[in-house]
């Protein structure tokens, strides 16, 4: 049994509607426009999305399209390891509040961690960029 891990919730208010976001978000070919520590470029391999990282490919795989604004992804940086990473849009007055939770894996470093809880922070200042334009 995997234990309780040390998580952190990020969020990011972006002055664009729920859907615009949604939309842009769950598409895997946006991700090197915005998610710029964690991919380099993204491509498809025999039906799956697979991203360039720092620490090399890695494939992605998001939850299926749905109305609830879940954009959860799964990244797999070994075969037969999955990650999950959630993420959620929200509504937020006339614009939308993204939500994304990191956690702690058991051979993280606290130093890692901070590192990657700064990336992520990072990565969603420069989608609320790029979707206000």
């Amino acid at each position: 049994m995997t234990p309780v891990l040390r998580s952190k919730t990020l969020s990011v208010s972006i002055e664009r509607p729920p859907a615009e976001v949604y939309r842009f978000v769950s598409n895997p070919e946006n991700l090197p426009k915005w998610a710029t520590a964690f991919c380099r470029s993204v491509g498809k391999s025999e039906g799956e999305w697979i991203v360039e990282t720092p620490d090399g490919p890695m494939r992605i795989r998001f939850v299926g399209q749905n109305e609830l604004g879940v954009l959860d992804h799964y990244v797999s940086p070994a075969p037969g390891v999955e990650i999950l990473n959630p993420m959620r849009v929200v509504p937020n007055g006339s614009g939308s509040e993204v939500l994304f939770t990191l956690f702690q894996l058991p051979d993280m470093s606290g130093e890692r961690f901070a590192e990657d809880v700064r990336l992520v922070e990072r990565d969603l200042q420069t989608l609320k960029s790029v979707l206000e334009g």
